[in-house]
């Protein structure tokens, strides 16, 4: 991704349209960020999350817990518990 920054531009210099929808004074400075996206090949581009940590995904292969958020919160319950 490449990205080009332009700042101190004074509003009347930029496309009418974009002026328009900002509503700035002519003589007000602004700053434009443009930013080009990832190509889409047809297909949603996801890009895969990948970690060296060891203990990332240590439960991804039991079949004993279907839902790990309702096991995790019943492992966590007795520390919140009000006594």
């Amino acid at each position: 991704m490449s990205t080009l920054v332009i700042e101190h531009l004074k509003a009347r210099d930029l496309p009418k349209q974009w002026a328009r929808d900002l509503k700035a004074n002519p003589d007000q400075t602004v700053t434009v960020r443009i930013e080009t996206e990832p190509e889409q090949t047809g297909a949603e581009v996801t890009e895969a999350f990948v970690t060296n940590d060891p203990a990332f995904g240590i439960w991804r292969d039991r079949d004993d817990i279907g839902d790990v958020e309702a096991y995790v919160q019943r492992l966590r319950a007795p520390r919140y518990a009000r006594d």
